[in-house]
């Protein structure tokens, strides 16, 4: 098992033919604390010799999450250039040059973790991974720290299907980073005007209601509602009606409601339009549904 106190830590994993066809791969993590006044990266010469140029400046095939919990340094990609702290997160993205680096006074401590593969790359060209969102604030937190751990314990002991293990942590970094920056990046009003619009659709569930009367009674234009909603939640008031609609759906059904009767309890006119809202969304008719 990896232990914390064997430092630094760091690999670089070889992958199988069983890696590759996931279309996910774990390419490399570490740990390392970097005292004041060293050489950076330390142990330069067991790293493979692309990323030793950390400090100077490189361009990867792979993507990196650094995570750094102590100490200060700098980050630069393209023409922008970030001040690290503890708590801060960096985002590499594979074929942008950058380069980062502890500050020579204090030094730093990092985790780090490589990765690369179709369903990555598929984040990216869906933006959900974007090149002008590659520096984060989240803090040092428990629950990063122990995403980490977890991800140096997998690559450490190789466990059968630990490159899966390995990229489901990865995904959840992903995630929890993306989270916390759309969280931070809008104003606090934004969290509370949705949760309220939200109520309001859990109320009138079997209603029929427009985005105008929505509207109107949280207090908003239609237009502003709708950008507000769907900056927050990646969806339209319009597209999460429908989703909790569905669901409701899918209870009234297993509860013996037949297709018609729980397409008019939920408001739908049309049982047809609704049977097929229905399979667009869960795939199955409503009908087979169990």
């Amino acid at each position: 098992m990896y232990k914390k106190k064997e430092k630094p830590f760091f690999t670089y994993l070889t992958v199988s033919e069983e890696d590759e066809k996931a279309g996910m791969i774990c390419t490399d993590a570490g740990f390392c604390e970097v005292p004041a006044h060293t050489e950076y990266p330390p142990n330069r010469l067991l790293h493979p010799e692309l990323y030793r140029q950390v400090a100077h400046g490189r361009t990867l095939n792979e993507f990196q999450i650094i995570y750094i919990t102590a100490g200060k340094g700098t980050f630069e990609v393209g023409e922008r250039v970030y001040s690290v702290k503890e708590g801060h997160a960096l985002l590499i993205l594979p074929g942008e040059k950058h380069l980062y680096k502890p500050d020579e006074t204090t030094g730093w401590t990092e985790y780090w973790v490589g990765f690369k593969g179709e369903v990555f790359s598929n984040m990216l060209k869906r933006n959900y991974l974007r090149s002008d969102t590659v520096y984060f604030e989240p803090g040092v937190h428990p629950h990063f720290l122990t995403i980490f751990e977890t991800i140096l314990n997998e690559v450490y002991t190789q466990q059968p299907l630990y490159q899966i293990k390995t990229c489901a942590l990865i995904f959840l970094l992903i995630a929890d980073l993306l989270s916390r920056e759309r969280r931070r990046s809008q104003p606090g009003h934004y969290e509370q005007i949705v949760e309220k619009t939200k109520y309001v659709m859990s109320q009138k569930i079997y209603e029929t209601i427009s985005l105008e009367n929505l509207a109107a009674e949280i207090g908003f234009s239609t237009s502003r509602l709708n950008e507000i909603f769907k900056t927050y939640t990646g969806m339209t008031p319009y597209q999460y009606f429908i989703d909790i609609k569905i669901y409701e759906a899918k209870i009234l059904l297993e509860q013996k409601m037949s297709v018609k009767e729980t397409a008019f309890k939920l408001g739908f006119n049309d049982q047809y339009y609704f049977s097929r809202l229905f399979k667009i969304k869960t795939g199955i008719a409503p009908s087979d549904w169990k």
